[in-house]
């Protein structure tokens, strides 16, 4: 048994993984530079709202513990607040250095500061914060959202592998199936709960297994039927060559019988030839371009056979000048001469053919044809008309649909009619 190194569960574990680790980087370090403009917005907002209530002295009035001032009085005089050294550990000049705008940032000793600056009366007013906000907000994000991203894996996670289990059960069970198509014995006792496309699948396999069956069943009762319809003519020529070696049967006669029994073993290993011709052929597009006048194979395939009986009336009616059809010469003659030579050993009194509009109707006044049979009568060696056996019909059915047409058949009141359109 082949040993899977990757079964569909791990595969499934496996994505699962990289769908979290894709989200996690996403909310763990994507979303938080996404969302910095935000949090440094409310960083300004926030430092500059304490600036138009401060007074001159910046430590009578100190509106939060987390952000320091510095007051620039006529550009002389610097006052700060005492958690100046707290907030930022450099002095007034070097921060003072770093502002050049109304607003913004800068870093100073690999860490990032936020200020917002005022200027009224000759005063310079500048409150300034570090990041610490920032990184607290970015870190509750991700505490806050991590939990709950990792509840969510592991409820999909267990629920993926539930239906990957159910599924690889499944698909054994069709592995199983097409292990064993071949299998008569073989009991199917799986029951699919759900109407999906794998069900469809095993349902189709049923089909493939009934199919297989039929085939290979058809192909034993063919190879029966040909060896007998061969072995038949090779007995009578078995038999006349030893009567004429014992001397109860004169030469002469028994040539002749011969001669017959080896014309028909002939005619029947040429149709089984052109059959399998056939299938080699039937994708070839070539034999579509053709152009032939089924007229005059039609005139010359009765000439041939109304000989044989003579007690048959001939009628061909042509009703207007649609009489070109698509193909080769030899294949229309194969499909007309295989359609009259069954005609010959069915019909009664008539035979009649009828082109019109493109479409050619061949009747015979003969028996009807059973029901049963219909539907296998274009079969190669099926038991067909009065239990006979034979390639004709099935040689005009594949040779039509190489060239592109369909034949029908059915009964009427009294004999049969043959389509082809």
């Amino acid at each position: 048994m082949r040993v899977l190194k990757n079964n569909l569960i791990n595969q499934l574990i496996s994505i699962g993984i990289i769908i979290f680790g894709i989200i996690f980087i996403s909310i763990g370090v994507i979303l938080p530079k996404t969302m910095l403009p935000i949090y440094e917005k409310n960083i300004y907002n926030y430092l500059k709202q304490p600036l138009a209530l401060m007074s001159f002295d910046p430590n009578t009035n100190v509106v939060a513990d987390d952000v320091a001032y510095i007051c620039i009085h006529d550009s002389k005089f610097v006052y700060i607040s005492s958690n100046l050294e707290e907030i930022i550990p450099a002095n007034p000049k070097q921060i003072i250095d770093n502002i050049n705008s109304e607003y913004g940032k800068f870093s100073y000793l690999g860490r990032t500061y936020y200020y917002f600056s005022s200027v009224s009366d000759n005063v310079i007013k500048i409150s300034i914060t570090n990041n610490t906000y920032i990184l607290q907000m970015q870190q509750d994000v991700v505490y806050t959202v991590f939990p709950l991203l990792l509840i969510t894996f592991l409820i999909i996670t267990s629920l993926m592998i539930f239906w990957a289990s159910n599924l690889v059960l499944k698909i054994k069970h069709l592995k199983d199936k097409v292990d064993n198509i071949d299998n008569n014995e073989y009991v199917d006792d799986f029951k699919f709960k759900e109407d999906d496309e794998l069900s469809a699948l095993s349902h189709a396999i049923d089909e493939m297994h009934f199919t297989l069956n039929e085939q290979e069943e058809y192909k034993n009762q063919m190879y029966q039927n040909i060896s007998h319809d061969f072995k038949t003519p090779l007995t009578v020529i078995k038999s006349y060559i030893e009567a004429i070696e014992d001397g109860v049967q004169d030469t002469k006669s028994g040539s002749v019988i011969i001669k017959e029994q080896l014309k028909k073993l002939e005619n029947k290993v040429e149709s089984l030839l052109y059959l399998n011709k056939l299938n080699y052929i039937k994708d070839n597009s070539e034999f579509k371009k053709g152009i032939v006048d089924v007229t005059t194979i039609i005139n010359t395939s009765i000439e041939k056979f109304k000989f044989e009986r003579p007690d048959i009336k001939w009628e061909v009616k042509i009703s207007d000048n649609k009489t070109n059809f698509k193909g080769t010469y030899d294949m229309w003659e194969a499909i007309i001469d295989n359609m009259l030579q069954n005609f010959m050993r069915y019909a009664d009194k008539e035979i009649k053919i009828t082109i019109k509009n493109n479409k050619i109707t061949f009747y015979n006044d003969g028996p009807n044809i059973d029901v049963n049979i219909l539907s296998d009568l274009f079969t190669p060696y099926k038991k067909g008309i009065k239990g006979q056996y034979g390639l004709g019909l099935s040689i005009i059915k594949k040779t039509l649909y190489i060239v592109g047409y369909e034949v029908t058949v059915e009964n009427v009141k009294k004999g049969v009619v043959f389509n082809i359109f």
